[in-house]
């Protein structure tokens, strides 16, 4: 057998044509008029057109999420006295961070500034900077 000698084993099923006639009707369910109902009719992929609008930047882009309220030890210095504690709560309380969606959020504290007051931090992330300068006013982190 050669390739010449090859046929099919069923028969290739005929194109729908549209507006002849006979049980599929004139408009043989394209609607009437409009782009959709014409031949060889070409749509704009819309999903393109949203895809065009977005600003390209080179690279890889990653925008972390910001988890922590972030604090440095000048404003804490400021508003704390002496041998006082300092967590979320106390800071929402003292109006140095927000709630966020109604919640006390998680806190980081950065070491800019100076502190001299022993202070208490509990429940707070702190930065290396920031936990050498407590420790160093007679302070500590719980």
């Amino acid at each position: 057998m050669q390739i010449h000698q090859l046929k099919p084993k069923t028969k290739r099923k005929k194109e729908k044509r549209v507006g002849r006639g006979g049980d599929s009707g004139p408009y043989c369910g394209r609607g009437v008029k409009g782009q959709k109902s014409r031949a060889g009719r070409k749509l704009k992929p819309i999903i393109r057109d949203i895809l065009k609008k977005y600003p390209k930047l080179r690279g890889y882009r990653f925008k972390a999420k910001k988890d922590y309220e972030i604090i440095n030890l000048e404003k804490i210095e400021k508003v704390f006295q002496d041998g006082e504690r300092v967590t979320p709560e106390i800071l929402v309380e003292k109006k140095l961070i927000r709630r966020k969606a109604g919640k006390v959020p998680k806190v980081k504290v950065l070491g800019r500034g100076k502190l001299t007051k022993q202070l208490i931090f509990e429940n707070c992330k702190i930065s290396k900077s920031a936990k050498e300068k407590i420790e160093k006013a007679g302070g500590h982190v719980v």
